[in-house]
């Protein structure tokens, strides 16, 4: 039986074509052509059907790069291309499955088929991930060897375009700005990468946890902490703060790379135990399982401002608890008391929320960040 065409993929087709035209316009390296408009299409269309099916009860995690085999460095190459469906694609994802490694998709005889795999791709290839089934993200990054931006999430018949604007909004977090790419290529700027890099470590645990990031100097922020703290260090535990320190001489070394991710699946692994990490702004780890409590004479945190980087996503006013619950509403009540602090939190079920105090709105601000992490 032949596969129905998937009716998000026109949509979504049409506005990652416009999202690759605006950054490149007429300006289109070398190395690189500009995406077509049935290509996208044809893409998407067999990522989703592909993500539904299974290869000896496994679901097919894979990734698509719309790329010819002469613009990337040591391929594998298949004797004969595949087809581009989701038979061929879930029976060779077991191949590809590990981070990093892409299938290969070019044209052949007038039709996308998969030429074989690589590991290293160009500066605004398109990529489709299959995150999960029915859940697809489109991405590509900008040639630093950073993490992937993120364009586009379409989830069963939901499509959600990242709004690159959030970034210009009043009191935009600078982790924002560089889940966004905003920030500058090559950027190692100490604790705005890493908490990306912890963020998305903590969503793969699935527990939920919370990161409490607060300043270095002074100790205010134990007024809103239960004491004692169950799991408290003595001394910090400042491997992560001094790796950052030698960023600048070395964060190119692939040792440096690794070492990096190595603490930083250490420190998120804290988060999986219930109560919050506590990290000062210069990434020393104060603690873990900390129990959240408001600060004496401070209000009630009855509403707080959320907003998510999406196109057509409109700002609110709701209750914490409305975010995810408890978890959420602690880490809103320690924002505002705390409000030199941010909090990170992540649901079990993959939502991810970072707080902020916001002098603009004079309260609470929730950024919600899931579809620039996947």
């Amino acid at each position: 039986m032949s596969e129905r065409a998937y009716p998000a993929a026109r949509l979504v087709a049409a506005k990652v074509r416009e999202h690759f035209t605006q950054h490149l316009g007429a300006n289109v390296p070398a190395n690189l052509v500009l995406p077509e408009l049935a290509d996208i299409e044809s893409i998407v269309d067999a990522g989703f059907w592909a993500s539904l099916r299974r290869e000896e009860g496994y679901m097919p995690r894979i990734s698509l790069a719309l790329v010819p085999p002469e613009r990337v460095n040591q391929p594998i190459l298949f004797g004969s291309p595949l087809p581009l469906a989701s038979t061929p694609l879930t029976k060779v994802a077991p191949a590809v499955e590990r981070p990093g490694i892409h299938l290969g998709i070019w044209p052949y005889g007038g039709e996308l088929r998969v030429w074989g795999t690589t590991r290293a791709i160009p500066a605004f290839v398109m990529v489709l991930e299959v995150a999960a089934p029915g859940l697809l993200v489109v991405k590509h990054h900008r040639g630093d060897g950073g993490k992937f931006v993120n364009v586009a999430v379409v989830e069963g018949d939901q499509v959600k375009i990242i709004d690159e604007h959030a970034s210009q909004l009043p009191d935009c977090p600078a982790m924002l700005t560089t889940l966004l790419g905003f920030d500058a290529p090559g950027s190692k700027n100490g604790h705005v990468n890493v908490l990306v890099d912890l963020a998305v470590s903590m969503r793969t645990h699935r527990r939920g946890g919370i990161i409490l990031m607060v300043p270095s100097e002074g100790d205010e922020w134990r007024q809103s902490i239960v004491h004692p703290i169950p799991y408290e260090i003595d001394p910090p535990f400042t491997a992560l703060a001094d790796l950052l320190r030698r960023a600048d001489e070395e964060h190119e070394l692939r040792a440096w790379q690794e070492e990096l991710e190595d603490l930083v699946d250490h420190v998120a692994g804290l988060t999986a135990v219930d109560g919050a990490t506590i990290l000062t702004d210069r990434c020393e780890v104060l603690g873990f399982g900390a129990k959240i409590t408001r600060k004496k004479g401070s209000p009630l945190v009855e509403e707080a401002g959320v907003t998510e980087p999406i196109e057509g996503g409109e700002a609110a006013l709701v209750h914490p608890t409305l975010l995810g619950g408890t978890r959420h509403l602690a880490a809103a009540q320690f924002v505002h008391d705390q409000r030199n602090a941010v909090a990170l939190v992540a649901s079990q079920d993959g939502r991810f929320t970072v707080f902020i105090w916001s002098p603009c709105e004079e309260r609470v601000h929730a950024h919600r960040v899931e579809t620039l992490l996947l």
